[in-house]
């Protein structure tokens, strides 16, 4: 049962394929067409969630991972969003070769919000991404719609990156509505964002599904739901501006499933839960290896 849907949505959501954008233009190493077309910027970033457990472990996780990052490494922009204590500290750790970004972000920016973290209170000690949408704030934080798209549009006023987490359940993928509950999220998500401020803005489709239970879409789903993704951005803005924005990849990848996921047109890197807190793999994941040669 689980394959026909699979299938289906594949199917269904392939056709309606647009392509995408970053940055900087990814020239040195090896990139898939669309991403080499539109000068996206591949984006791999690792979600520490809560973990690891003390100031010592994160030093040496985010040391090995550094030090995985060569002159050999594909031209990728690299980020590791971690746990607000241990922010500074992988900072000086990793010696400027990634960007060490937030879990979150309160939307106020002073006042009696008793364990809150502002944006300008981050982008004091040099951070410049954020998360916003994550599955797990939605869901065990009760964090809805409007409360992230507040945290997005405060992201962006302070001058950060903000990277919008979206994606479906189990049940919603089942029933072929990945692309609705996309839809959804990302005109919410988005509300107010001006075409203009889209360059601070990285999506992140993570089907619920396949967070943290070894479950990974097929390259061919998650292509799938990248382009209808894109075809959203562009019916929400222009056709320009969705091939201007990166959509990252999450759900369980691993060094096994990065390079065949790198190498679909519409998916720009990779949001990696569990392998970010192994450095050997999160290094592979790194240097992945797309399939098509500049």
């Amino acid at each position: 049962m689980m394959m026909k849907f699979a299938i289906a949505l594949a199917s269904s959501l392939f056709a309606g394929a647009v392509t995408a954008f970053a940055p900087a233009v990814f020239s040195r190493h090896r990139v898939t067409k669309t991403t080499q077309l539109y000068g996206r910027k591949p984006f791999i970033s690792g979600n520490w969630k809560l973990n690891p457990q003390t100031k010592d472990e994160a030093l040496t996780l985010a040391k090995e991972i550094s030090a995985s990052i060569t002159e050999g490494s594909p031209d990728a922009d690299i980020a590791l969003f971690v746990p607000y204590v241990f922010i500074e500290s992988a900072m000086g750790a990793v010696d400027g070769k990634l960007s060490v970004g937030a879990e979150g972000v309160c939307p106020e920016i002073k006042g009696a919000y008793t364990g809150a973290i502002s944006t300008s209170m981050l982008k004091s000690i040099g951070v410049q991404w954020a998360l916003a949408g994550h599955s797990e704030r939605r869901e065990i934080f009760a964090e809805t719609d409007d409360y992230i798209n507040a945290q997005c549009l405060r992201i962006i006023q302070e001058g950060m990156g903000v990277m919008l987490c979206i994606g479906e359940k189990l049940e919603e993928f089942e029933q072929d509505l990945a692309g609705s509950v996309c839809a959804v999220q990302l005109k919410k998500g988005l509300k107010g964002i001006a075409k203009d401020d889209l360059d601070k803005v990285v999506i992140a489709y993570e089907p619920v599904w396949a967070i943290g239970t070894g479950k990974v879409a097929t390259p061919e789903i998650a292509q799938a739901v990248h382009s209808k993704c894109r075809k959203i951005l562009a019916e929400m803005y222009d056709k320009e501006a969705a091939n201007g924005v990166r959509i990252l990849y999450g759900g369980s990848v691993t060094p096994d499933s990065v390079d065949d996921l790198m190498s679909q047109p519409d998916i720009d890197g990779a949001l990696v839960g569990g392998a970010s807190l192994d450095s050997q793999k999160f290094g592979r994941i790194i240097n992945f290896k797309s399939a098509v040669p500049v």
